[in-house]
């Protein structure tokens, strides 16, 4: 069996500066070479896992099919690569520690000193080695590259265990094993207009003294780098020119690896970790993406859509609903025009206290061809979901309730249609007169970490919109909440005409609701945006753009299939843009005149 290679991708200058779309980008790059890839994200904070974060603080948190909580950058490495992480690809310093911790009592250490090094660094060299051989899929053979994203920036006193970690774990698996890539902002400031290059020359500098040589230098700048800037990294970085690779903001994502593998990445991948892979043709190298990110750059038809969340001050929050709502846009041929509503904005006690927030949240909300009720948790904005399902079940406009967003809409339905004045949930009113909502006792034994229902979970269909969507009776979605629909008005809603149509193996936990006189009125428990990708778009999201689009019916009546020429049986035929008609002369422009990066968390 051929060595496990490793690829280290550390930040520099700022966080946020996209390390964990460039980590994507090298594992896209090698998977269309035939290499298997698995990644790891290291997060330097104390917390377990992600799982108790507040959405403001780290952005959302992302679910895997064994439940972790991980950093939503997992989801970046899941939706490019296409493939199953579970929750040991994320490291984080609670875990080490805990890990540690737990040695020292059962006396692993025979009584000596447990110390940061050796103990700590021997701890994350171990974890690293084990999960980059577990196999990505059970009936695959274990992953030939590893790519790590060591989170935060390099200089972080939270980082720096890590960082010496790898210094010795450089040593441990043999240098040709091993590759650095250092990710540093090269600043362009308006009031010289030039590209300034100190800042990365420091953090090189700062890396090399802790023990770390990049061997590739990716810039990541707003407008493109040119080769003069390139030879003086390279003098002053201890690189040569061709290891200095320019990532300035582009349209989309999707031009990422694109750009990289442009820049001569492949090759230098290939001799640096000794691969001995076959160099690619060209013309026909990564078709796939070229074709994507044509696409992504061509959609013309927009569709609006209103999220109305509580945590909409911060993007990242709903990052994976986002790109959701991005891959069914695309599959669609249309491009996505995404409007962020504060829940509370919409509860008419805003009317009274601040009328001008309220009226622009409704005005917004009206001017939407369909609207997203995602999930949450906690009192804060919940009326105004309420608010918005009761809207859109009223006015037949299409909607998509995820997690809360179903005990929204069946509250909203127990209040409105059956009457039930004092309808509410437990979490947010423990006496109310009629508990629509309860918790999962069994799930919730006190500690907030982990004590949901999490994870991937079958969930049966009855005949419906949804069953449809999805081409199959059993599905199987991830799942993160503590409270469910009340089985004891299961009955009351039915029969005032909220039909349950998807539900879990034992027949009691409500999955799917939805009102069959409504053009797409559809609500799921668990949360279908963790497993869309970018080529497969997850059908929940599907049904609502194309009811948005009033494209729903007919795409239902032919079966449910998207024409290949750009999805022509849902869109107008002066909508229509052939990819295959788009050269690779084309791609080049696009890269050449990218704009600012959209999309994935560029953390």
């Amino acid at each position: 069996m051929p060595d496990m290679k490793y690829i280290l991708v550390t930040g520099g200058v700022i966080s946020g500066v996209g390390k964990g779309v460039i980590a994507s980008s090298f594992g896209t790059i090698l998977k269309s070479c035939g290499i298997d890839v698995t990644s790891i994200k290291i997060d330097p904070y104390i917390n377990i896992d992600a799982g108790t974060f507040s959405p403001y603080e780290h952005g959302e948190v992302y679910v895997l099919d064994d439940g972790g909580e991980v950093d939503l950058d997992l989801g970046n490495y899941e939706r490019f690569l296409d493939i199953t992480l579970h929750r040991d690809n994320n490291i984080t310093t609670g875990k080490i520690y805990q890990q540690v911790i737990e040695r020292e009592r059962r006396g692993d250490y025979l009584g000596k000193t447990v110390q940061v090094i050796p103990h700590i660094t021997d701890a994350v060299q171990e974890w690293v080695q084990r999960v980059a051989h577990i196999p990505v899929t059970p009936d695959m053979a274990p992953p030939r590259v590893c790519i790590v994203e060591l989170g935060g920036t390099i200089g972080d006193i939270e980082g720096m265990s890590f960082v010496e970690a790898f210094r010795q774990f450089q040593f441990r698996v043999k240098k040709e094993n091993f590759c650095c890539a250092h990710v540093s902002l090269v600043p362009m400031p308006k009031s010289t207009g030039e590209p300034k290059t100190k800042p990365t020359q420091s953090s090189v500098r700062e890396l090399r003294g802790l023990g770390l040589s990049p061997d590739l230098i990716l810039c990541r700048s707003e407008h493109p780098i040119n080769q003069s800037v390139k030879n003086k990294l390279s003098n002053f970085c201890h690189v040569s020119p061709e290891q200095v690779i320019c990532i300035h903001d582009l349209s989309s994502v999707y031009h990422v690896p694109l750009l990289m593998e442009a820049q001569g990445v492949v090759q230098y991948l290939n001799e640096r970790l000794q691969l001995n892979m076959s160099m690619p043709r060209p013309g026909k190298f990564m078709r796939k993406w070229h074709n994507l990110a044509k696409q992504v750059d061509n959609l013309r038809k927009e569709v609006n859509i209103a999220l109305v969340g509580k945590y909409t001050k911060l993007e990242d929050s709903y990052a994976s609903v986002t790109k959701a709502l991005q891959h069914a846009c695309i599959a669609t041929g249309s491009k996505l025009n995404l409007t962020y509503i504060e829940a509370v904005n919409l509860e008419r006690q805003t009317k009274i206290d601040d009328p001008v927030s309220y009226h622009k949240a409704w005005q917004n909300l009206c001017k939407s061809d369909g609207v997203i009720v995602p999930g949450g948790f906690g009192q804060r904005g919940f009326e105004g979901k309420i608010e918005a399902c009761q809207w859109c079940r009223e006015t037949q406009k299409p909607m998509l309730g995820i997690c809360l967003g179903l005990q929204a809409s069946v509250i909203e339905f127990a209040r409105n249609v059956l009457g039930l004045a004092g309808a509410n949930s437990t979490e947010v009113a423990p006496h109310c007169a009629h508990r629509l909502v309860v918790d999962m006792p069994e799930h919730h034994p006190g500690n907030l970490g982990g004590t949901m229902r999490l994870g991937k979970r079958k969930t049966y269909l009855e005949p419906s919109i949804i069953t449809q969507l999805y081409k199959k009776d059993v599905i199987e979605e991830r799942h993160r909440h503590r409270y469910e629909v009340n089985p004891e008005y299961i009955e009351q809603l039915e029969k005032g005409g909220l039909r349950f149509v998807g539900k879990d193996d034992t027949k009691t936990r409500m999955e799917v609701a939805l009102v069959d006189t409504h053009p797409y009125y559809v609500t799921v428990q668990f949360h279908p945006e963790y497993l869309s990708r970018p080529l497969s778009p997850s059908p929940p999201f599907l049904g609502l753009i194309l009811a948005s689009l009033g494209k729903l019916k007919s795409y239902l009546s032919k079966g449910c299939r998207l024409s290949p020429r750009n999805q022509s049986d849902v869109s107008s035929d002066e909508d229509e843009i052939s990819v295959s008609s788009l050269s690779i002369s084309d791609e080049k422009t696009v890269i050449e005149n990218g704009i600012a990066v959209n999309g994935e968390s560029k953390k």
